[in-house]
């Protein structure tokens, strides 16, 4: 049994849909959620520079003494290099494998969509991962750069007609390839899910990178002996911004209001 708390970071708030899915399936951990929201958006951003936040933003959790890492960004999940991850010493886990691993065991045609942030497309570490598994896959990718300024500024009903709009715009590459599963490859794309499916069909399983990351991770917390159990856990949330616009859209996000106040990370800290 280990006590010590889950970290998680994400450029921003979509990293939120998977700390409420590792909330819901694992109650009893503490959890530290860093969201990197005054150098967001990270989707536009280099490799180089995307590799030198991550590493900035993982140094700022282990000093919160965390048990394991969990990346809940699609964008950093999908450039953050295996030499990298080797040196933390300490657990570490991302969505997009996570995310590849499912829509593989859910596909029956082998025909796998992806929708991301253009970082994420750009690395093709979707297609890679998907090829490795499912050899004889047909994956068809799309860059969604629009969906996260709108669900950020709360564009998340299913009947809203600017975010139908734009989803039918960027989805409509898929009508030739006709997937039988599209990942959802970034963690802000949940909330707006309901629109997706009813653009895709309700024949195409939707992938949500946040929930089979949790899942993961229960997995590894329990097959290695890092639980805990016998509590209510609780969580911190840091940010590198302002802190007073965080609560009212983090609420949109887990679908309660926070519990704690949020808590203020200057950017020049995290620099190396």
């Amino acid at each position: 049994m280990d006590r010590r708390p889950i970290g998680i970071f994400d450029s921003g708030l979509g990293g939120l849909t998977a700390l409420k899915e590792l909330r819901q399936l694992l109650p009893q951990e503490d959890f530290i959620y860093f969201g990197d929201t005054g150098r967001v958006p990270y989707g536009a951003r280099s490799p180089q520079t995307l590799r030198r936040f991550a590493m900035e933003d993982v140094r700022f959790l282990q000093g919160h003494d965390v048990k394991m890492i969990v990346a809940a960004c699609g964008t950093i999940s999908s450039i953050l290099s295996g030499e990298g991850i080797e040196g933390l010493n300490v657990p570490f886990a991302g969505v997009v494998k996570a995310a590849a691993e499912a829509a593989c065991r859910a596909t029956q045609s082998g025909r796998i969509g992806v929708i991301g942030t253009s970082a994420t497309i750009r690395s093709g570490s979707y297609e890679r991962l998907i090829k490795r598994l499912l050899p004889q896959a047909q994956v068809t990718v799309q860059a969604c750069p629009l969906f996260v300024p709108l669900v950020e500024n709360g564009y998340i009903e299913e009947d809203n007609p600017v975010t139908e709009m734009v989803v039918r715009d960027y989805l409509s590459t898929f009508d030739l390839q006709n997937p039988d599963t599209l990942i959802l490859g970034c963690t802000h794309y949940p909330l707006i899910a309901p629109v997706i499916r009813r653009m895709m069909g309700n024949g195409v399983t939707l992938i949500d990178p946040g929930r089979e990351a949790a899942r993961h991770v229960k997995e590894y917390l329990f097959s290695h002996g890092l639980q805990t159990d016998g509590k209510t856990g609780r969580t911190r949330y840091f940010v590198s911004a302002d802190t007073e616009d965080f609560d009212g859209i983090a609420a949109r996000f887990l679908g309660h209001p926070l519990e704690c106040a949020v808590e203020h990370v200057d950017v020049d800290d995290l620099c190396w």
